[in-house]
């Protein structure tokens, strides 16, 4: 287990490496690479620990630097990987309920689900919009809403717009921005950067909650 979060830090802490290397090893192979790894985190329920916010602009910086892979190609193919997760999480849910997730796994708690129900019963359907942009929550969010049986198009119409939000903002922000000196010698701090940003509602809202509750005690 310790070797396994070693590894997984390695990995964030040096994810310019790391896919730069996967990019002139596979090449095109690694538009399929990215694709499955966005896919899984956006459409596997037991895979929230998988790189998205990071992944997607290390992903634009290493495009631009390296041209082996051609952004406008890549921003469609990972929208799509992003939309078909979602689909898959959603009628998951939907179908499945959320009976099969009864007790805590080492990888996944139900208080996860349980705080996903919580932000949309604060957001409503715009919950899929923000959810995009928060690690874990935006695993959950398409699998509760199968669970809630949100209405499709309702579902369908947030996911889409989220998705192009997502995906086009931080692959372009990497693409355009990644090869700028002080970003790209600095592109560890970058990384952790946006996961420290993103996490950022999650922090708040555990904060809200447990100091909220001490006041109203």
């Amino acid at each position: 287990m310790i070797e396994f979060f070693t590894q997984a830090l390695d990995v964030i802490r040096h994810l310019d490496v790391h896919l730069e290397n996967i990019m002139r090893e596979y090449q095109l192979a690694t538009y399929l690479i990215l694709a499955l790894i966005i896919f899984c985190e956006t459409g596997l329920v037991v895979t929230p620990f998988l790189p998205g916010d990071s992944l997607l602009f290390a992903a634009g910086a290493i495009t631009a630097k390296t041209g082996i892979l051609n952004v406008w190609v890549l921003i469609p193919l990972l929208f799509v990987s992003a939309i078909l997760g979602d689909n898959t999480n959603y009628f998951f849910g939907k179908y499945l309920g959320s009976n099969v997730f009864t007790r805590d796994y080492w990888f996944l708690k139900r208080r996860y689900i349980d705080q996903t129900q919580d932000f949309y019963a604060k957001h409503g359907g715009k919950t899929l919009i923000m959810a995009r942009f928060v690690p874990i929550v935006r695993t959950f969010a398409p699998f509760v809403a199968g669970v809630g049986k949100m209405e499709y198009g309702r579902f369908i119409y947030n996911c889409v717009l989220g998705g192009v939000l997502w995906v086009t903002s931080l692959t372009l922000a990497g693409y355009f921005f990644g090869q700028i000196d002080i970003i790209k010698n600095n592109f560890e701090i970058v990384v952790f950067g946006i996961i420290g940003v993103s996490l950022l509602p999650i922090a708040v809202e555990f904060f809200r909650a447990r100091f909220g509750k001490k006041e109203s005690a």
